[in-house]
């Protein structure tokens, strides 16, 4: 029987968003219904308000999440009700040229639930990411549920639902940060943080954090950033190239999504290292390079989706590792919230004062 829960909508293009009545309905082949306990405020939900992502209003935003199985569909094996769980927003297919070339971290086929939530009067409701866990409970597909222990914290478990897996993923699996390398990441919100982390997780030996806001450089700097950049005073590829006896970082990850600073990350990078692109660009933004500089320079220009995760391997490697006090997870837990105050969170993160706000059911 279908159930009516509280959820944030984002009604229409940069209109505030509201708390509305939802219609959940029951899981049915491949779904699994999940009691929301804890959710993120990623700028990606703040893109769909603004009509950054695609015009499918209404959303139901929210998909940096974690949760614990109440009800699960006919055929699902993967979980049961009663695991605690990471939502995911690229639920593997198993059966892509990707997934059967044995790279399911790139898989073509990703899947959602194939039902709709819906208000009350019967308007479909846009899940943020397939997922739209800003939701007491949500319906997604069954993949999209990946099992962590259940002994973590809620709060801090979402986070790898989207942002923080994001940011490690690009330094360890897209950018493959090694042992003594160099690494600038540009960007310091809750993503490029991240990428510090997963930087120093892999052995780097010289991290620079670039960022216009020197209240976002101290807590990279507290993430294990070893150098700090403002790149409103200071020109960042000439810093980063003094850091780095005069060559440029092995790789520089560029976590904002703007042609200016890609183009700092692209000049910041030692020849034949590595630039990866995991801040979201909008549609309109363009990038000019000359062809020259792509061809003489080497190296590899990559975007990370997701951190290129999977989440099944990567997800309980993290929180173990958590776990074990070899990373703080919770240091990216600004502040905790309610439903209602996620609009007041969206201006905060506007105004660069959280990491992130979580909201906690």
């Amino acid at each position: 029987m279908a159930q009516q829960v509280q959820g944030v909508i984002a009604p229409g293009k940069n209109e505030p968003v509201r708390v509305e009545t939802i219609v959940v309905p029951d899981p049915g082949p491949g779904e699994a219904v999940v009691t929301v306990r804890a959710c993120g405020v990623c700028h990606t939900d703040l893109h769909y308000k603004q009509g950054g992502i695609n015009d499918d209003f209404p959303f139901l935003l929210g998909h940096e999440a974690s949760g614990v199985v109440e009800s699960v569909g006919e055929g699902v094996t993967e979980v049961a009700p009663g695991d605690f769980v990471v939502l995911n927003w690229r639920a593997v297919c198993g059966a892509c040229r990707a997934c059967l070339r044995g790279r399911p971290q790139y898989c073509f086929n990703t899947h959602n639930a194939r039902q709709k939530m819906t208000l009350t009067d019967g308007t479909e409701l846009s899940p943020a990411l397939g997922i739209g866990a800003f939701a007491e409970k949500t319906l997604v597909a069954a993949g999209q549920c990946t099992k962590v222990d259940p002994s973590v914290s809620p709060a801090v478990a979402g986070l790898l639902g989207c942002g923080v897996m994001a940011g490690i993923g690009a330094a360890i699996n897209t950018g493959q940060v090694g042992r003594g390398d160099s690494v600038a990441v540009i960007g310091c919100g809750g993503v490029g943080d991240a990428a510090v982390v997963g930087a120093r997780l892999a052995g780097a030996a010289r991290i620079i954090a670039v960022d216009i806001d020197d209240r976002k450089l101290e807590t990279a700097k507290s993430m294990g950033a070893t150098h700090t950049v403002n790149s409103r005073s200071t020109d960042p590829v000439e810093a980063i190239r003094e850091l780095t006896g005069g060559f440029g970082a092995d790789v520089v990850i560029e976590a904002v999504g703007r042609p200016e600073t890609y183009e700092q990350a692209f000049y910041a990078r030692d020849l034949a290292g590595t630039v990866v692109l995991v801040g979201v660009p909008t549609p309109e933004m363009r990038l000019e390079l000359p062809l020259l500089d792509v061809f003489g320079r080497g190296g590899a220009l990559k975007s990370s989706w997701y951190g290129d995760c999977l989440p099944s391997r990567d997800f309980p490697m993290l929180i173990d590792l958590h776990q074990q006090g070899r990373i703080d997870l919770a240091a990216f837990v600004t502040e905790t919230i309610g439903l209602g105050d996620v609009e007041k969170a969206f201006a905060r993160m506007h105004e660069g004062d959280v990491l992130r706000s979580v909201v906690v059911f």
